[in-house]
């Protein structure tokens, strides 16, 4: 698993330091995280982290926004005027979905659970499903399904899926396909250029991060732990 890391406000000021915001995929990350004071990576996988961008938000944005990216544009290719289904859509990676699927000229139909449905909206969604309680196959047609599901949500939006339209999943391998389309299984990948995008759109408002529980170090264990439904990306403070 790739993981999310940014500087620290208390080593700005040192000689050659630069705050800056990315991920590693570097194997000795890989293996120990990047719970910790200090990680050593590839400068390649990092981008500047601009003075006027929280440290918070900074954190929260690197695998949420990369795997929105790349999902959207390099596997799904999306293009203006199609239409994106976008499960969970007030999560941390499913809100990103939206905003930059709305950006791009998409209409954007999102799904959660019917408490979701004003934040899922809040984050830019055109219209909202609720999967405990309305129809999928109601909303028609769509020409990407972004999956963050699998199972039988995943069949069933393949089944939406219009000629030439594309299921991109997240959740592994898997089998189902769309009649007339593509499906694209993908582990995000670090990449400077789109975390550069994706930063100078959180600068410019047009993008915001899901931020849930904001925990320090020593509570590492119990956030992650925690048997309650997560509301956003979950971020871990080294220092106070």
């Amino acid at each position: 698993m790739n993981w999310p890391v940014w500087s620290l406000p208390s080593a700005m000021g040192q000689p050659g330091f630069q705050s800056v915001s990315g991920y590693s995929a570097c194997p000795t990350v890989h293996r120990d995280g990047t719970l910790a004071e200090y990680v050593a990576m590839e400068a390649r996988n990092l981008a500047p982290l601009p003075g006027d961008v929280d440290f918070t938000v900074g954190a929260s944005l690197p695998i949420s926004g990369l795997t929105a990216w790349q999902g959207l544009f390099q596997h799904g290719r999306l293009q203006a005027g199609q239409s994106v289904l976008a499960h969970g859509a007030a999560g941390a990676v499913g809100s990103i979905v939206a905003q930059l699927a709305r950006e791009a000229g998409a209409y954007v139909i999102g799904t959660g659970r019917a408490a979701d449905r004003q934040k899922a909206l809040d984050f830019g969604v055109n219209e909202f499903v609720d999967l405990g309680n309305d129809t999928l196959e109601d909303i028609g047609g769509v020409d990407l399904v972004f999956d963050v599901i699998g199972g039988d949500i995943q069949r069933r939006s393949a089944a939406l899926i219009r000629v030439g339209g594309t299921l991109v999943t997240v959740v592994g391998p898997t089998d189902v396909r769309p009649v007339d389309g593509l499906t694209v299984d993908f582990v995000v990948e670090a990449d400077r250029a789109q975390l550069s995008e994706l930063v100078q759109r959180i600068r410019d408002g047009r993008l915001r991060t899901n931020i849930g529980k904001v925990s320090s170090l020593d509570d590492a264990v119990e956030t992650f732990n925690s048997t309650e439904r997560r509301s956003g990306k979950t971020v871990i403070r080294i220092r106070p």
